[in-house]
């Protein structure tokens, strides 16, 4: 893990004390009652994927085949949800600074978008669309009348610096009010973070707290996504963190669409997802610090994507 990570605690308790405290039962007025973890203990919440060796859902799992990890410390699940095809809440982010005019990344975003309309469930699922260039713009506060926000970007146009990361912040927060247990924030960007005051593991660890997974569209030419790729594999090597850090240490992924198939692809996969995770319970500590957690499954043959930890107390 990169050293900017692990140095992650020294800056949450400015960040993230008032994120990590944003009730996950949080409701708006005339929304049902979402699903909650009952017991003698502060709990913590864990979205986490399952999958095999070939990338297929692993379903069936019971809470004695999770092992999860709290600072070194192993944990009893002491509750667990798996609902198959459970309603999402996404947050879709959408870059319109102005490097988007370039290579076709805004019209491959624009279709991106459409894509993940179609793969959610009208007056079951719920959206909420925002933008950002320098700045988070609130186009559609969260819905649940899915069908009524397409088209929502046959306007949009580029212009202006990128805030990536802090917009993807300021989002996370607000689906973590979201009633739901299946939640996410989705970015539709060509991955290029120009004017951010926050780093990437700045808003990994924001996320995290919150149980928020993020994951990134990259809208890029083939060509730009083998630069990417390039530039991901030298920042590894090193102690920087960009867009793959940030996904894979709030749960979530990083998926590139540079063609249509591609964007077929990336939609169907995160949408079919988010909607057969597991929900975790744990309990949590009381130290007043940022917590590493490690999740994992008792078979050798599956993969789980799950955040990388809280902030206690």
């Amino acid at each position: 893990m990169k050293r900017a990570f692990r140095q992650l605690a020294l800056c949450l308790c400015a960040l993230v004390a008032s994120a990590a405290l944003i009730p996950l039962h949080a409701q708006q007025a005339g929304e049902s009652a979402p699903p909650k973890f009952r017991s003698s203990l502060d709990v913590v919440t864990i979205q986490a994927s399952v999958r095999d060796t070939r990338g297929r859902t692993v379903s069936g799992l019971r809470p004695d085949d999770f092992e999860v990890r709290d600072n070194g410390e192993l944990r009893r699940v002491v509750s667990l949800r798996s609902e198959q095809y459970a309603p999402v809440s996404v947050a879709v982010l959408v870059d319109v600074s102005g490097s988007m005019r370039l290579a076709g990344s805004r019209e491959m975003a624009r279709l991106a978008y459409e894509l993940l309309l179609a793969q959610l469930q009208n007056r079951r699922d719920e959206v909420a669309l925002f933008s950002f260039d320098s700045s988070l713009d609130v186009r559609q506060e969260f819905t649940t009348h899915v069908t009524s926000l397409s088209g929502a970007l046959n306007d949009l146009t580029a212009f202006g610096t990128t805030a990536l990361y802090d917009a993807a912040a300021a989002s996370a927060k607000r689906v973590a009010a979201r009633s739901g247990t299946n939640k996410a924030v989705i970015i539709l960007t060509d991955g290029i973070d120009t004017s951010s005051k926050l780093t990437a593991p700045e808003v990994s660890g924001i996320a995290s707290s919150i149980d928020v997974p993020v994951f990134v569209i990259a809208t890029v030419s083939s060509t730009d996504q083998r630069l990417a790729l390039e530039r991901m594999r030298r920042s590894a090597q090193s102690d920087e963190a960009d867009l793959r850090d940030l996904a894979d240490w709030t749960g979530g992924q990083l998926l590139f669409a540079s063609t249509i198939d591609e964007t077929v692809s990336a939609t169907s996969k995160l949408i079919s997802e988010l909607r057969q995770q597991y929900v975790l319970a744990i309990e949590a500590a009381n130290a007043h610090e940022w917590r590493r957690l490690d999740v994992r499954v008792k078979r050798r043959s599956a993969t789980v994507k799950a955040r990388s930890g809280y902030y206690g107390g």
